[in-house]
């Protein structure tokens, strides 16, 4: 996949407009896991984990994004444990970061765009913050 935005079926680049709908979640994270599984530094760490349960890990991240940018709750779950384990560090985190921006500037704008990246800093802080806690106190997240 390239990283240029996608164009609707006349060939001519879609007009960028917010994030409104549960279609615009599934084209920002199809976009973003797309440019991610194929990224030299997180991409190895992406398709290790995920291997061939891609399918239902983007349903996943549709529910999550419906939840936090459209406000429809259909995501239950707690999303810092998967990642907790993980042989990630702020070098990861800068690259999502820069990955989930880009994307969210080539396909949309308008507030929720605006409030997507800044839910993605916040959460970046948050995870790092607590897998360094977990680290320097020796201790396992659990559930």
């Amino acid at each position: 996949m390239d990283n240029t935005p996608p164009e609707k079926a006349s060939g001519q680049p879609r007009e960028k407009g917010d994030i409104r709908t549960i279609e615009d979640v599934r084209l920002l994270v199809d976009t973003f896991y797309g440019r991610a599984r194929l990224d030299e530094l997180v991409g190895p760490i992406f398709n290790d984990t995920i291997q061939d349960r891609w399918p239902e890990h983007l349903a996943k991240l549709y529910n999550f994004w419906q939840t936090i940018l459209l406000g429809q709750h259909t995501y239950n779950g707690s999303p810092f444990l998967p990642h907790a384990k993980l042989p990630i560090d702020k070098r990861h985190f800068d690259r999502w970061l820069q990955l989930f921006h880009g994307t969210l500037s080539d396909l949309f704008e308008g507030p929720t765009t605006e409030e997507a990246k800044q839910r993605s800093v916040m959460m970046a802080q948050m995870f790092q913050f607590r897998m360094a806690e977990h680290a320097r106190a020796g201790t396992t997240p659990v559930r």
